[in-house]
């Protein structure tokens, strides 16, 4: 059996803030440069693909020079990733998982599965 996956990631730029219950720089608003990283696993359809990558764009777009606080209650890197799967999710796809990196060294990711 074969097991079908694609790739996308692409960088978007975005500020928040953090309401955190103990003192961090975090609280104050800032910006990060987040690489986006999506792989999404299903069977090719008959157009022959197991998503549109402007599909992905899609879903990632939003948040390019966002306010993240207008569109996440609390905007984390693992609510951005939780956002942007659970927008893929859909049916005959069998799994999307997708980072979101704050910085070189820390990323969140998140899974979705039906």
């Amino acid at each position: 059996m074969i097991r079908t996956h694609i790739y996308w990631r692409g960088e978007i730029s975005a500020a928040h803030h953090l309401t955190l219950p103990y003192p961090s720089k975090c609280t104050e608003m800032h910006g990060h440069n987040y690489l986006i990283e999506v792989w999404v696993y299903g069977p090719a359809t008959d157009a022959g693909m197991v998503i549109d990558f402007s599909h992905i764009k899609a879903a990632v777009e939003p948040y390019d020079h966002a306010l993240l606080n207008d569109v996440l209650a609390q905007p984390t890197a693992e609510a951005l990733a939780e956002r942007i799967a659970s927008s893929l999710a859909r049916a005959g796809i069998e799994a999307v998982r997708v980072r979101a990196w704050e910085d070189r060294d820390s990323y969140a990711e998140a899974e979705w599965t039906p």
